[in-house]
């Protein structure tokens, strides 16, 4: 066994570098709102130190994330570096239903729809007034 020191960062500069929101004071908000969790315990400071092998757990958007740290970054790079610092264990995305019925065009015709209407009557050789 090592005794060499775990590599370790603020939790709300890991949430940043890994891409998972836009600003660090936006990753911190979260932090602090007490919505975050480590290795299941709640957290509210975002100077709280996190490293490999630990596990957060978040509200993102309209899912729960769950990623493990595999490793602390050294900067906000490209997704794929960003990618490449946790194992993401989230659950699968329940599916999503329209928040709004959509319009379907029924309901009262417009002037030009009768008009377009009562001309193909009038050429299938039929009254228009029937």
């Amino acid at each position: 066994m090592s005794d060499a020191p775990r590599e370790t960062i603020r939790l709300d500069k890991w949430l940043w570098h890994a891409r998972f929101f836009k600003s660090r004071s936006l990753a911190a908000g979260v932090v602090t709102a007490g919505k975050v969790r480590v290795n299941s315990q709640p957290v509210s400071k975002a100077s709280r130190a996190v490293g490999p092998e630990d596990v957060l757990t978040f509200p993102k958007e309209d899912d729960v994330k769950v990623v493990r740290i595999i490793a602390c970054g050294v900067r906000r790079g490209p997704a794929p570096e960003a990618q490449a610092l946790y194992e993401d264990m989230s659950p699968a995305p329940a599916p999503k239903q329209p928040r709004n019925p959509r319009y379907e065009g029924g309901g009262r015709p417009t002037g030009r729809d009768r008009r377009k209407r009562d001309q193909l009557t009038r050429d299938a050789g039929g009254s228009a007034l029937e």
